[in-house]
């Protein structure tokens, strides 16, 4: 959970995304315009600013670089602007990191997560426990009841997405924006497929799972097979 201030002129994106983050654990201040961020920033002190561009009274850039310069508090950039050259002189300016919309809040909050850790800010345990499964984020490693097994990038970051939400069914569409910053496609049997080799690798399968059960029409949970 972080302490989140988010500035967003459009009112109906900032109450979807506000309810959506508080839904994901987060505890979120929200404002329409750049000067009121900045009293927020600095009088609330939040772990994350999701700072968009396109406010009425001042231009997201000017309140970035105004902000770098009382504060080194992480900033994402959470924007429709997509130019690279934008994209470059914003993370020059000082921003942690740059999300373009549309994005899903679990896509955001991997996002806050990463820049939390880069900065020191996390209280996350490093390692994840869920009944015989282990998972060090530091090295990188996983064990099932003990027995190390071999994961591609993709596949690990995949299952820490589900051990970080263990119990709760996680959508498709969310894993695919939080592990790989897409955006939904109907037909897209990505995370179908990760999740085959996955299952492979943990020793189940779709019909007898152990770890990994995917809820029709919904998405997949994660839990202990004492808990499944």
């Amino acid at each position: 959970m972080a302490q989140l201030l988010l500035v967003e002129d459009d009112a109906a994106i900032r109450t979807a995304l506000t309810r959506s983050l508080r839904d994901h654990g987060h505890v979120v201040t929200s404002v329409g315009a750049g000067m009121p961020a900045l009293s927020a920033a600095v009088e609330n002190k939040p772990d994350v600013v999701l700072l968009d561009l396109g406010l009425p009274d001042i231009d997201g850039a000017d309140v970035l670089s105004m902000l770098r310069a009382v504060s080194d508090v992480p900033v994402i950039i959470a924007t429709a602007r997509d130019d690279e050259a934008e994209i470059v002189r914003l993370l020059d300016l000082g921003a942690d990191d740059y999300v373009i919309k549309p994005f899903t809040a679990a896509q955001l909050t991997a996002r806050i997560r990463a820049v939390l850790r880069r900065s020191g800010k996390t209280d996350e345990d490093p390692v994840i426990t869920v009944g015989g499964l282990v998972i060090d984020t530091r090295s990188y490693e996983v064990t099932v009841d003990g027995r190390p097994i071999e994961l591609a990038r993709k596949e690990f970051e995949l299952l820490l997405a589900l051990a970080r939400r263990a119990g709760e069914v996680v959508t498709k569409r969310d894993l695919l924006g939080e592990v790989w910053q897409l955006a939904w496609g109907g037909s897209d049997r990505t995370v179908d497929v990760h999740l085959s080799w996955l299952r492979r690798k943990l020793g189940e399968t779709a019909v007898a799972p152990r770890y990994l059960h995917s809820v029709r029409g919904v998405g997949v949970r994660l839990a202990a097979p004492s808990e499944a």
